[in-house]
C-alpha cells in the first residue's frame, strides 16, 4: 500500500511540475486587478512604446477601454510606434489614433519637467527591455524615476521579463564613462527585470544625486521617499528563457538579434558594420576589408536604419543567424576575432575629433577604457574575463537584494 501511495505521489509531483513548466509567462501589465484600482479617477501619464501589449492589445487602448483617463504619453528612443532610427530625435505631438498628447523624452529633453507633470496624478512605466546596459530604456527609466521623486508623483512599474535575465556578464561601468548608453555601475548584462532594476536604483540611492532633482533645487533632506509600486510578472524567474514576437526597436527584429545584441552592440564602436541596413542587424557583422570570409552582405538605407556605416558597400564577415543557442555569457572571443581579422588595426576603434579615452564610443559601450586596451594588447578572452570577476561579484551581491524572482544561481 505504501509503495502505491509513493508511486501516486511521485506521479502527481511529475505532473504538477510539468504543468508549472508549461504555464505561460505573463508580464505585469496582465495583472490588471492589481493596478487598475490605483488609476481610477486619476489623471494618468504613461511612459511606454509599442511593446506594451496585453494579449495583443496595447496598454493604452486597454486602459482607455476600461475608462482610465490618460492625460499624456511619454515616449523613449524610437518613439511610441518604435519606428524612429537609433539616435534619431523625436518630437512632441498628438497620437493620431487616440488624440492623446505625446511628450518625447528622446528629443529636446530626457526628463519630464514641471509643466509636463502639473496635470498628472500618477505615472505608469511599461516597456519591454532587452537586458543590456547600453539599451537606453533603463536610462529613460532612471530619468522618469527622478522626475517622479522630484515632483512627488507616484510611479507604477508594470514589470516585464528580461530575455537576457538568465546571466550576468561583462565589465562593470566605470562612472567616468557614464552616459545615456550606460549611467550606472552595472555590468553590460545585468540580469534584472525593469522592476528589479528600479528597486536597485531607489534602494542604492543612485537616483538621489540626480539631474532632475538638482534642477528643481530641492534640498535632499526635504525630499519625501519616492512612491514606487512594481506589478510583478507571473510564472517567470531568472532561469526562464523568455521570448516575444514584437521587435523592441527597429534593429532588433527577432530573438536571435536580441540574444547577440549584448555582444555585437560593441561593434557600433568600431569601423565594422553591425548589420544596420539589413534585415539582420546585430546578427550580421562585417567590413569590406575582412579577408578569408565567404559570407557577405550589403547594408542599405531601410526604415529604422536610414543612415549608418558602410551603406552600399559589400561587407564580408560573420552570419550569426545560424547560431541559435541561447547565450550564457558575452561572446568575447568573437570581438577578439573581429579585431584580429581587421587588416588596419589602427582604425578598428573609431573616435570623435579628440583622442581621449572618452572620445572612443567603444569605451562608452564597454563602460571603461580597459577592454579596448586589453583587446589591442592581445589578451585572451579567459584573461579579460578574469579581470571582470571582482567587480562582477560585488555587483551580484548588490543585485541579490533587489530580486523579485528566483535567481539562476
Amino acid at each position: 500500500m505504501k509503495k502505491i501511495l509513493l508511486f501516486i505521489t511521485f506521479c502527481f509531483l511529475i505532473t504538477n511540475s510539468k504543468a508549472q513548466a508549461t504555464k505561460p509567462i505573463l508580464p505585469g501589465a496582465s495583472q490588471m486587478e492589481q493596478y487598475i484600482p490605483m488609476l481610477q479617477n486619476k489623471r494618468v501619464g504613461i511612459f511606454t512604446n509599442h511593446t506594451a501589449v496585453i494579449n495583443g492589445v496595447h496598454l493604452l487602448d486597454t486602459l482607455l477601454h476600461r475608462g482610465i483617463r490618460i492625460q499624456k504619453v511619454f515616449t523613449p528612443e524610437h518613439g511610441l510606434r518604435g519606428t524612429a532610427d537609433a539616435g534619431e530625435k523625436t518630437n512632441d505631438g498628438i497620437d493620431s489614433k487616440t488624440g492623446i498628447q505625446i511628450v518625447s523624452l528622446y528629443g529636446k529633453k530626457y526628463v519630464p519637467d514641471s509643466n509636463d507633470l502639473a496635470d498628472v496624478d500618477v505615472l505608469v512605466f511599461d516597456i519591454q527591455d532587452v537586458g543590456a546596459r547600453f539599451y537606453t530604456y533603463i536610462s529613460s527609466l532612471q530619468y522618469l524615476m527622478e522626475a517622479a521623486w522630484a515632483h512627488k508623483k507616484p510611479l507604477i512599474i508594470l514589470d516585464r521579463p528580461n530575455p537576457n535575465g538568465h546571466y550576468v556578464d561583462g565589465p562593470v561601468l566605470d562612472k567616468q564613462f557614464s552616459s545615456f548608453v550606460g549611467k550606472q555601475s552595472v555590468p553590460m548584462v545585468y540580469g534584472m527585470t525593469i522592476g528589479e532594476y528600479a528597486k536597485m536604483l531607489a534602494g542604492e540611492k543612485w537616483i538621489q544625486d540626480s539631474f532632475a532633482i538638482k534642477a528643481q533645487h530641492i534640498p535632499a533632506d526635504a525630499l519625501t521617499p519616492l512612491s514606487l509600486t512594481i506589478i510583478p510578472c507571473k510564472n517567470y524567474d531568472h532561469r526562464s528563457y523568455y521570448t516575444f514576437n514584437i521587435a523592441p526597436s527597429p534593429n532588433l527584429p527577432d530573438m536571435n538579434a536580441i540574444y547577440h545584441y549584448a555582444t555585437t552592440c560593441l561593434v557600433e564602436g568600431t569601423s565594422m558594420s553591425e548589420g544596420r541596413g539589413t534585415a539582420h542587424a546585430f546578427s550580421y557583422v562585417g567590413h569590406p576589408s575582412i579577408p578569408n570570409k565567404t559570407f557577405s552582405f550589403t547594408p542599405n538605407a531601410r526604415p529604422g536604419a536610414m543612415s549608418s556605416k558602410l551603406y552600399g558597400q559589400l561587407c564580408y564577415g560573420w552570419d550569426l543567424t545560424k547560431d541559435n543557442k541561447v547565450p550564457q555569457q558575452i561572446d568575447l572571443d568573437l570581438i577578439i576575432e573581429m579585431y584580429q581579422s581587421f587588416p588596419n588595426k589602427d582604425s578598428f576603434f573609431i573616435h570623435t575629433t579628440g583622442n581621449t579615452p572618452r572620445d572612443y564610443y567603444f569605451n562608452k559601450l564597454a563602460g571603461n577604457a580597459i577592454l579596448m586596451e586589453q583587446i589591442k594588447a592581445g589578451l585572451s578572452a579567459t584573461s579579460i574575463r578574469a579581470s571582470w570577476q571582482p567587480a562582477l561579484q560585488q555587483f551580484k551581491t548588490i543585485r541579490r537584494k533587489y530580486l523579485l524572482y528566483k535567481d539562476f544561481e
